[in-house]
């Protein structure tokens, strides 16, 4: 995917100033970081919302074009419109290649549909959080993590420390302390299996209780 947006400096400030820009089906936006000052720029809706649906727009570094000159940022913020399809505003983050960026990566599960908790044992598997936040070089970014699901048993659970990562990337959580390496996938039974194998041989029992007493 093409992870270039084109932008124009923008002069007009204020609230008044940023309606009137979204009905000409623009957007305001800012740009901040490094050590360069904020500047307030424009955008065309039309080619934000081409971005939308591709994950890597959210995490990839993003090539912005204001006025023919290059930055590359990355997504620091969107504002949604709340019941219309559009985006009111949008933050992006100057990038260093030489400096550590934190970024919030997809994660991709696979494997649920032949692990043994699922396909044996009759268990589900929960995917108790769908992204995780890194730090790495922006060169490192990995486009998703990928989680295999795939030997789960019922009781199984998959922690922050049990993700493969790429070299020179790390998990932002972990580097605070065991205490944060949460759960990222799980395999429980069904909610429910276990009462209904209950009653079922409590039935049985009773039904050969009372065959004997005839």
């Amino acid at each position: 995917m093409d992870l270039t947006l084109n932008a124009t400096l923008r002069d007009d400030m204020g609230k008044g100033a940023s309606r009137r820009l979204r009905h000409t089906d623009k957007l305001p936006a800012i740009v901040y970081g490094g050590d360069k000052d904020p500047v307030s720029i424009t955008l065309e809706q039309k080619d934000v919302q081409k971005k939308l649906p591709d994950e890597h727009f959210y995490s990839q570094v993003l090539s912005l074009n204001i006025d023919g000159a290059s930055e590359d940022v990355l997504l620091r913020d969107i504002q949604h419109h709340p019941f219309r399809q559009e985006v009111m505003h949008m933050d992006f983050v100057r990038v260093d290649a030489n400096h550590v960026v934190h970024v919030h990566t997809p994660l991709h599960f696979v494997g649920d549909e032949v692990a043994p908790g699922v396909k044996q044992e009759g268990g589900a598997i929960s995917h108790v959080i769908m992204e995780v936040e890194l730090e790495c070089l922006p060169k490192d970014i990995p486009e998703f993590i990928e989680v295999d699901l795939s030997g789960l048993h019922t009781g199984d659970i998959v922690h922050l420390s049990d993700l493969k990562l790429p070299e020179r990337v790390a998990i932002l959580a972990l580097k605070q302390g065991e205490e944060h390496d949460t759960a990222v996938a799980s395999c429980h039974a069904r909610k429910g299996g276990a009462d209904v194998e209950e009653e079922a041989g409590e039935e049985g029992e009773a039904a050969e209780g009372g065959e004997s007493e005839d």
